[in-house]
């Protein structure tokens, strides 16, 4: 089951909530468990018992953890705690892929290959696991106090809006929220907004360009013209469907009484690659942060292990989003230009705006795409080398009898939405920066406020009729997951 379906949109979820609001406070938690388990069993049951498992383990291994607070039998605790968690992440994502690679070598030499029956992988493990090794460390760190409450932690790694595709969230950041979080028109308003605003990035924007970059990826022999189109489509297609993917899971939870952190902050703006990781899939990018580069030793330890630090982080977290060369590269791609950066004494937050150096970044953002989408290395090679050949920018025949107008003008929306969008979120911060926000609002007046909730209204009109159209188009279109539904 996925937010963009009709039967989320007019079965599970209408039930869930009208079930959620007429039960008591003191059962709300057992109720989100129970929803969110059957919202994971709806893709297969099976794999329910190892989810359950997962949490049993977990919830186990954290009061252990904290019973011997502070001493070695607790770094002991922690250590078996994490391992099982990887473990279990390593077989069910990795195995596949390990196997694959070790009978490629042994045919090299002539010997018989390994036979391994193909590994389902779980849908949300690289999440759940991750969550679930961030309580521990938590714990062992004394960050949070361990719960007693199975159900609550429970709900905490089941919780349905963010299951999938994240945001990666920490136990300590809802622990108050699962004992006492409140419920308001204003806050289910504001998540059923953020909602649509989700599903209309997904459904109307990033599915609109999908077949787009399938097509030009695809190409067995694609022109200049043809690569570059399919690099920049695919960049904005990434980006509404995450972007959309945790808008919605954000709004979800808003209506169900929970502030998740945000994943996104105009990422496109950035002028430098350690500023983008500040400003895309923000919770992945804290969570390497704290629970893999500071480990590591993070900037304590010397300029050469600060630099091997940060290519090693990003190495690692390339690879967590699959099992495949294509990632491993990515992610050393953007381990080589952090450390880069932090020789160089980059600023992650610039105070003014330097076209080159957006110009530079968003190329380097767009150029690690081209990987990160391929499906491996020959077809990332096919599309590097086209990109680069500069013989031809025409598109080709095949480009131009498979794309539409529509596809097109939905591109050219797509950007203009990200500049527009990426401008008005800078000169925020500019303005914050320079200490005029209050100076401007004591001067606004009766008269602007007037017209700036006038002008709210006219978003929202706008906003309910693009949602409106988005679920016609759901009912028109095939099926179509969330691109991060594969990590």
């Amino acid at each position: 089951m996925v937010f963009s379906s009709n039967v989320f949109l007019f079965l599970f979820l209408p039930i869930f909530l009208g079930l959620y609001y007429l039960c008591p406070n003191r059962g709300r938690n057992l109720l989100i468990l129970i929803g969110s388990y059957t919202f994971y069993a709806w893709w297969r049951v099976d794999f329910l018992l190892l989810f359950a498992a997962v949490t049993l383990w977990n919830y186990v291994f954290g009061l252990r953890i904290h019973a011997h607070a502070g001493t070695e039998v607790a770094r002991k605790w922690v250590v078996a705690g994490v391992i099982g968690n990887l473990a279990t992440l390593g077989y069910f994502k990795y195995a596949n892929f390990g196997v694959a690679n070790i009978n490629a070598v042994l045919e090299s030499m002539g010997l018989e290959p390994f036979v391994l029956t193909s590994v389902i992988l779980p849908i949300g493990i690289s999440f759940y696991i991750f969550q679930s090794i961030s309580y521990l460390i938590d714990v062992y760190r004394k960050d949070t106090e361990p719960t007693r409450n199975l159900i609550n932690f429970a709900a905490f790694i089941a919780l349905f809006p963010q299951l999938i595709a994240g945001p990666v969230l920490r136990y300590k950041d809802l622990a108050d929220q699962f004992t006492d979080r409140t419920h308001s028109l204003d806050k289910f308003s504001e998540g059923a907004t953020r909602f649509m605003q989700g599903f209309v990035k997904k459904v109307f924007i990033a599915d609109s360009l999908a077949p787009l970059v399938d097509h030009c990826f695809a190409l067995e022999n694609p022109s200049t013209g043809d690569a570059w189109l399919g690099m920049i489509a695919y960049t904005a297609q990434l980006y509404f469907d995450f972007s959309g993917y945790s808008d919605m899971a954000i709004g979800l939870g808003l209506m169900m009484g929970f502030r998740f952190m945000e994943n996104f902050n105009q990422p496109y703006i950035s002028q430098s690659i350690t500023e983008f990781w500040r400003r895309w899939h923000i919770s992945l990018s804290t969570w390497l942060r704290d629970y893999l580069y500071v480990p590591l030793g993070g900037n304590r330890h010397g300029t050469f292990n600060t630099y091997r630090n940060l290519f090693l982080t990003m190495l690692l977290g390339g690879f967590w989003h699959g099992a495949n060369w294509t990632f491993l590269i990515w992610g050393a791609w953007h381990g080589t230009w952090l450390a880069i950066e932090r020789a160089l004494g980059v600023k992650a937050a610039p105070t003014s705006f330097n076209l080159l150096k957006w110009a530079f970044t968003l190329l380097l953002v767009m150029l690690g795409w081209v990987i990160f989408r391929a499906e491996n290395l020959e077809v990332a090679g096919r599309m590097y080398a086209a990109l680069f050949s500069f013989s031809n920018w025409h598109l080709s025949e095949l480009t131009l009898a498979q794309i539409s107008s529509l596809q097109i003008v939905t591109l050219v929306l797509a950007w203009v939405v990200i500049v527009v969008n990426g401008a008005r979120q800078f000169m925020a911060q500019r303005q914050a920066q320079n200490g005029n926000a209050g100076a401007t609002l004591l001067a606004s007046g009766a008269g602007v406020m007037s017209r700036v909730h006038s002008r709210a209204l006219i978003v929202q009109g706008a906003l309910l009729l693009l949602f409106c159209a988005s679920l016609l188009k759901l009912s028109a279109q095939s099926y179509s997951a969330f691109l991060y539904f594969q990590f």
